[in-house]
């Protein structure tokens, strides 16, 4: 990888051998690395067993996990917040493990769409909660450095299975937390 990023850096018309670049290919080589760890993970290893017996049946929400990710059409971040509910069916998944899975699967090339899904698709087998929900709110690089340029726009992507799609009063709920508690 570390010679691609050199011929990157000559292509643009650069002198890779320069004092403030000698180094560079090895630096991109190594953050590419870590900003796509996500493909090393799987969810079984992350989860690793955290799924707990529970009689609580109520709304469970952890909001404002942070994520970063890689638009897989330009290779440029995009950056945001990602709220997780689910409602259980006799078990709940250990506190950290939502946000390991939301970084496993924004640490890849990705887009903001398929994300969404994939992280909600993961709570729900995982869990096999009633209902799970993803909401992400997210900053694109490509949209705000290049393209159209527009510094202050977000995107917002949702995804509602089982309950809260099925029942308009689940997904109320839900939206008016997510505004209030904040």
């Amino acid at each position: 990888m570390e010679d691609q990023f050199r011929a990157i850096i000559e292509a643009i018309g650069e002198n890779p051998d320069r004092e403030g670049l000698v180094k560079t290919p090895q630096r991109a080589a190594r953050a590419m690395e870590f900003l796509t760890q996500g493909y090393e993970q799987d969810l079984a290893e992350i989860v690793n067993g955290a799924i707990f017996p529970s009689s609580n049946d109520e709304m469970v929400i952890v909001r404002d996990i942070e994520l970063y990710s890689m638009c897989e059409h330009h290779l440029l971040p995009f950056i945001g917040k990602c709220h997780v509910a689910y409602l259980p069916a006799g078990k709940v998944i250990g506190l950290s493990k939502i946000p390991r899975i939301v970084d496993m699967y924004s640490r890849r090339l990705q887009i903001q769409e398929n994300l969404t899904q994939q992280i909600g698709e993961s709570i729900r087998q995982v869990t096999e909660a009633n209902g799970v929900a993803v909401v992400i709110e997210a900053k694109h690089l490509c949209a705000m450095m290049r393209g159209v340029e527009k510094q202050n726009s977000s995107m917002i992507t949702s995804m509602m299975l089982g309950r809260f799609r099925e029942d308009p009063r689940t997904r109320q709920e839900l939206l008016s937390l997510l505004r209030t508690c904040g």
